[in-house]
């Protein structure tokens, strides 16, 4: 009888995986380190323009409100309120509340009572996003987004004035700007700027909350991006309703 077929021997190959070398995970590591440094510039323009872009939306948005405002009243609001012997109570961003979807806060407040009385505590320290600029290091209550008042602006203090009365131009009349952090008040607090404020903004570069310049909301509803080179004579003409004032708005602003 035949012997059975010896099984034939198989050489067995190691199955061994290379690992990756301690050489290979500082070259990788080097390599992504020169990446971030490569994106950093980028990254931080980036931040002040995305700052920049949304203090312009929420002036923006104040714009659309001081309109809607205007359709609903026939009138802007007030620059402040005021009770039988004249003093003042709320602020024209206080009025416009219900405009910028803040309708359940404008409704906890007690009109007939200044912004600061104690009945009106929980919404003087609220933080109101639109009336606020990414790039202001400000208390979450208070606001740099001033108006300017005066007998011959569009806030003439405690009256309301149309749109109507603007006869020099809607595009070249000023209705609202962003000053620095020193003259920065509580959104509610019935107080803006008056022309000497508004002609001084930029004489300390350091004090803007942007590079250059800053925010203006004009009464077209545009917000232009106001130099602090601007001359005061075109910053003065800014102000005026019916002045007779004419303004380059390719070459002035």
């Amino acid at each position: 009888m035949a012997a059975a077929p010896r099984p034939t021997a198989r050489r067995l190959r190691p199955n061994h995986k290379r690992g990756i070398t301690v050489l290979e995970v500082l070259v990788v590591v080097a390599i992504i380190g020169i990446l971030i440094a490569l994106m950093l510039p980028s990254v931080r323009s980036a931040r002040p323009a995305a700052r920049r872009t949304q203090c312009k939306n929420n002036l923006k948005q104040i714009g659309l409100a001081l309109h809607n405002y205007h359709d609903t009243y026939g009138s802007l609001p007030p620059a402040y309120t005021v009770d039988a012997d004249g003093n003042r109570l709320h602020s024209w961003r206080t009025l416009v509340l219900p405009f910028i979807e803040q309708q359940a806060l404008y409704e906890k407040i007690d009109l007939s009572k200044p912004w600061n009385d104690p009945a009106n505590a929980e919404v003087f320290q609220t933080h109101i996003q639109a009336y606020a600029c990414p790039s202001a290091a400000l208390s979450k209550n208070q606001t740099a987004f001033l108006a300017i008042v005066g007998p011959d602006t569009c806030f003439p203090g405690s009256d309301a004035r149309s749109f109507d009365a603007i006869e020099d131009g809607t595009d070249q009349t000023l209705l609202v700007f962003e000053t620095d952090a020193s003259n920065a008040v509580n959104w509610m607090e019935p107080v803006d700027a008056e022309e000497p404020q508004f002609v001084a903004f930029g004489k300390d570069k350091d004090t803007l909350h942007h590079s250059g310049g800053t925010h203006a909301l004009i009464a077209d509803g545009s917000v232009r991006f106001l130099s602090r080179e601007l001359s005061a004579e075109t910053r003065r003409a800014m102000l005026t309703i019916a002045n007779g004032d004419e303004i380059n708005t390719a070459t002035d602003f």
